[in-house]
């Protein structure tokens, strides 16, 4: 477990994940220790400061860390995460935690270390590029002087609060209570006061568990024998696919004996992605997909989850959790008459699950009161009438039922496995297998069923990969692809003859929003920047306008990434810099990796003087890390689903420390390149956002991080709003 200190000292014990020659990972726990700017590593607790460690790296501002979330080697679960350092990308260190909590705690660490380091802007960037920079390998103790280290801490360093940087209404209306809990459907745009009713609304409940939220979440996790502690809908689950550190696909199978009577038994194939935010929340979302080696079963009826998943946010310093259980499920019923109103008692009554998860932690404090216990509640009022529970008893399994079946999957494609797109640090002087203590064993027993370890065995005989970090990651896309229709990655499109086009124009603007596949600035009000106090009292305010403005959009793509677009002859920018303007321009370009890549590229044109902002001046100044310790992005799903919405957020994030960020400037542009498909967590996400692209409203607000007092309050550097995005309407680029 590793420990802050009030020194600033973190450690704790780990694991060292490396792979043999055969490619097989293997784990060694050490003991590691973070102090100043090294990192040291211990085959035992050090009895005094003086004890030389057996290998030790540097931390600095060119290190990156990457959360890679979870996996199984050698039949125990590591919470995983890379080390890298940005000069050279297969200089790499991977660790392993017991837990999410403390991967997250040394993560956070690590990333305060290499903020400490972060480079003054107003020094020359060729000064700095002349440092030799130490490999991130460990090496021997007495080979490496780990220099103690005063600079001064950036207060970027203070970890803010995982609250909304958007102001937007709630979408969820409450209409009940029940058993602890209180239910709510989620409104339309339409029906503001969530009086309609979908065929397969999204119904939320909300209950406070008195447990910790990465205990609750262990628990949500389980396909094992536990989970017959708490659901009662749960008969048995097995793990299909795993496809990254924080998504794999799992099948379910439903108890029928809660189920109308009549009713088949039902089956889910989900989709199942994770993550931890910065203040301990986890989010865990799921939906149905299809794959072809897990086609529906005989005896099974399967329904699909249109979006589902938990939130768990810790609350009362962390000692309690208020958790929301969130489903939309299409029940499959074949009788095409048969009343919504059924099929929205069924999904209550899967969403009481979350009452019975309160009862289980209840009871382990010893705090199992008769008048909280669900079995004496009245359930009278998700009770089936009559009429509704006749016309679910003469459900039949027919063949016109198996073939409806067939046809609503008809569309979707089957998922393949990933490759491993990690380099091991390998050391064959020293390879040998940890043997996990029994005690370990026994912790994880219900988290992975015994496919995992089969999944991670066949995944791990595969050689490692020796290409680029940034090929690896696309070709991984490419291998990945994907799930049901509405959730898979983007298509591949026919390429066609490519039409004239100047860049900064290929998307069209529609200040009336009105126009689909169009884009326009957001609102600047909506988002929250840092105040002139900030410092003192951490509040934020809204903004009240923008430093640049919108003046052009991309939507393209193409078979290859699209770099330096500010560069290319006959686009805005060099049509600007042709006049001899003043304009400034600076590109945001996100790069979007997967069989076909698509590149979304906003164009924000200032007329002043640089002089004028110095934090942007220092910014288009200054070297690679620190522009990667400024840049935030604020993202905003203002329409669509519940799972997208959950999924993006609504947090800043800087974007230099999530995902991998290149720059290329010229005399009057800065453009930055985002790496969307640099991290696991992003691609997951992003991987979701895809399916649904055509349905979503998309708000973004750009904004270099102000971390001292002169630099704030901040101001947004620019806004956009993406309506509903079309992927057949992105322009091809010309090879």
């Amino acid at each position: 477990m590793g420990a802050p200190k009030n020194d600033g000292k973190m450690e704790g014990w780990l694991y060292l994940i490396r792979s043999n020659r055969f490619g097989l990972q293997y784990s060694k726990k050490r003991f590691f220790v973070l102090q100043n700017d090294c990192l040291k590593s211990f085959k035992s607790v050090p009895v005094s400061g003086d004890e030389e460690p057996n290998r030790s790296a540097v931390i600095d501002s060119y290190i990156r860390v990457t959360d890679n979330g979870r996996e199984s080697i050698n039949r125990k679960v590591f919470f995983i995460f890379t080390l890298y350092n940005t000069v050279n990308q297969n200089d790499q260190l991977k660790l392993g935690a017991s837990s999410p909590e403390d991967a997250a705690r040394w993560i956070r660490s690590l990333l305060d270390t290499t903020l400490k380091d972060c480079p003054d802007p107003a020094r020359n960037f060729w000064d700095r590029s002349k440092r030799q920079y130490p490999a991130l390998r460990f090496r021997g103790s007495k080979r490496m002087d780990c220099k103690s280290s005063n600079r001064a801490v950036y207060s970027s360093v203070q970890m803010e609060a995982m609250t909304s940087d958007v102001i937007a209404p709630s979408s969820w209306k409450i209409f009940g209570c029940q058993n602890g809990l209180r239910f709510f459907k989620e409104a339309k745009d339409n029906d503001s006061h969530g009086r309609q009713w979908d065929d397969h609304p999204a119904i939320m409940a909300v209950g406070m568990v008195f447990g910790t939220s990465e205990e609750i979440f262990r628990t949500i996790m389980s396909l094992g024998p536990s989970r017959s502690q708490w659901d009662f809908c749960f008969f048995r689950g097995s793990l299909v696919e795993h496809l990254d550190g924080h998504t794999d696909i799992i099948h379910m199978e439903l108890y029928r004996d809660w189920l109308p009577w009549g009713m088949r038994k039902r089956d889910f194939l989900l989709r199942r992605y994770w993550r931890r935010e910065d203040d301990g929340t986890y989010v865990v979302l799921y939906h149905s997909v299809f794959h072809m080696k897990f086609p529906p079963q005989k005896d099974y009826v399967r329904a699909s989850l249109k979006s589902g998943g938990y939130v768990i946010t810790p609350v009362n310093q962390g000692k309690h959790a208020l958790v929301k259980h969130m489903l939309a499920v299409d029940w499959k019923f074949w009788k095409l008459y048969l009343r919504p109103s059924s099929a929205r008692a069924i999904t209550i009554r899967m969403l009481e699950t979350l009452a019975a998860i309160i009862e289980l932690y209840r009871a382990k404090v010893g705090d199992s009161s008769p008048e909280f216990s669900s079995s004496t509640r009245d359930l009278r009022l998700y009770e089936f009438p009559q009429k509704e529970m006749d016309e679910i008893k003469t459900e039949i399994h027919s063949p016109e039922e198996m073939r409806k079946i067939k046809e609503a999957f008809s569309e979707e494609n089957e998922v393949e496995m990933p490759r491993a797109s990690l380099i091991g640090l390998n050391d064959a002087v020293d390879e040998f297998f940890d043997v996990p203590e029994p005690a370990e064993l026994d912790h994880y027993e219900n988290e992975w069923t015994a496919d995992s370890a089969l999944l991670q065995q066949h995944s791990s005989n595969m050689p490692p990969n020796k290409l680029s970090s940034a090929a690896v990651f696309v070709k991984k896309l490419q291998d990945l692809s994907a799930q049901k229709k509405g959730y898979a990655e983007l298509p591949e499109l026919p390429r066609e003859e490519s039409t004239p086009y100047s860049y900064g124009s290929t998307l069209p603007k529609d200040p009336n929003h009105s126009s689909p596949c169009s884009v326009a600035s957001a609102d600047p009000s909506l988002f929250l920047i840092r105040g002139q106090n900030y410092l003192k009292d951490s509040q934020k305010i809204k903004a009240n306008g923008t430093l640049m403005q919108l003046a052009g959009a991309d939507w393209l793509r193409s078979g290859r990434r699209e770099d330096n677009l500010g560069g290319r002859p006959g686009s805005i920018v060099q049509n600007y810099a042709e006049r001899g303007g003043p304009e400034f321009f600076f590109i945001v370009n996100i790069q979007v990796p997967g069989s076909t890549m698509y590149t979304l590229a906003m164009y924000y044109m200032m007329r002043t003087p640089l002089e004028s902002s110095p934090l942007l001046k220092s910014f288009v100044e200054g070297d690679d890390a620190f522009r990667n310790s400024r840049f935030k992005l604020i993202p905003y799903i203002s329409q669509g689903s519940w799972i997208v919405k959950q999924s993006v957020g609504k947090k800043a994030c800087l974007l230099g420390h999530a995902l991998e960020v290149h720059y290329f400037s010229g005399k009057n542009y800065l453009e930055v390149e985002i790496d969307v498909g640099s991290s696991t967590v992003a691609r997951g996400v992003v991987s979701l956002v895809l399916g649904y692209l055509n349905n979503l409203v998309i708000e973004m607000a750009f904004v270099i991080q102000g971390n001292t007092q002169e630099e704030l309050p901040e101001i947004l550097l620019g806004t956009c709003r993406l309506n509903h995005l079309d992927v057949d309407k992105s322009v091809p680029v010309k090879p």
